[in-house]
């Protein structure tokens, strides 16, 4: 490989460092500022935008799951209506038949109002799920929701087959959750995780938390469940594709899944081309500021890949 030219990489330098500044203060601008750079990772503000951008991806091979941003409702009337609009989603994807399912947050459908609050509104949002052929992802909040978030998974079960949970790599817990877990019926997600956590709870080094996450999902395909394989790290991709090359693991026992908007370098379409699922999680919302910053907060790149578009900029 050839090195780059001095000046080339003292301008690559000076960008990095420019585009980590900016991550970092960008949630102190106004809103009207923000907005721009986050459209590359929230689908619009309404359903129908959001369909719009789902029937884009599947046209073009990928799956998708839909998100509406938000979380930690306060009232039941707020839970309803967020529940209503899943089924609203739900109905949608299934007249225009797109290859869809839903993600929702537990507290999003009310559980900091009562585990019994959530529970009926996910068996709601299960029925209707279940009567259009669809799927129900549980996705996973911090800590203190880890336990209520696996009964309700848990309960679930006991009723409908088309639910799933989140396990998050960096937890220390999780080893023994999917231990635990592990089934048939079991179809996971396992992330690395994003929240800030105690180090008597979660590992804290990159390399600890791959090797886990790595161990996960090697369990859950050396026992019975189905795994969506979510991480923009793109070693740890090949890593696990080599393994599931070399184990001769069939693809309909797992799936790829990567945020909306995420650049990938075109390994997204590599993995299409080789015949395997790949997913792509897509929130949409009028809640998107907060996500937003944390995702330019993750992945800093992105700022001068929205200014030079901005500008057309060579």
């Amino acid at each position: 490989m050839f090195d780059e030219p001095a000046p080339l990489l003292l301008n690559s330098a000076l960008m990095n460092l420019l585009n980590s500044i900016l991550a970092t203060i960008i949630s102190i601008f106004p809103r009207w500022i923000i907005k721009p750079f986050a459209k590359p990772y929230v689908a619009g503000e309404t359903i129908a935008e959001a369909l719009v951008h789902i029937n884009a991806l599947n046209e073009k091979g990928f799956a998708a799951t839909l998100d509406i941003l938000g979380e930690h409702v306060q009232t039941i009337d707020e839970a309803t209506d967020i529940t209503k609009s899943y089924i609203e989603i739900l109905d949608s994807i299934s007249e225009q038949n797109l290859n869809c399912n839903i993600s929702i947050k537990p507290t999003h459908i009310g559980l900091d109002i009562s585990y019994e609050t959530a529970k009926n509104n996910l068996f709601t949002l299960l029925a209707k799920a279940k009567e259009l052929h669809s799927f129900v992802r549980i996705d996973m909040e911090d800590s203190p929701y880890t336990d209520a978030s696996i009964k309700l998974y848990l309960e679930a079960l006991i009723h409908y087959d088309n639910v799933g949970p989140v396990i998050q790599a960096y937890l220390r817990r999780s080893t023994e959750d999917i231990k635990r877990l592990n089934s048939e019926k079991f179809n996971v997600r396992i992330c690395k995780g994003i929240y800030s956590e105690s180090e008597t709870i979660a590992l804290q080094r990159k390399t600890e938390i791959n090797d886990q996450f790595n161990q996960l999902v090697k369990a859950i395909l050396t026992g019975d469940g189905y795994v969506g394989i979510a991480t923009h790290d793109l070693n740890l991709i090949d890593a696990l594709e080599n393994w599931i090359s070399d184990n001769e693991i069939s693809p309909d026992r797992f799936e790829f899944q990567v945020l909306f908007g995420v650049p990938m370098s075109g390994h997204l379409q590599s993995l299409l081309a080789k015949g395997y699922t790949v997913r792509q999680y897509v929130p949409f919302g009028k809640d998107w500021h907060d996500y937003s910053v944390r995702r330019l907060k993750e992945n800093p790149s992105i700022i001068s890949y929205i200014f030079k578009n901005m500008f057309k900029m060579d």
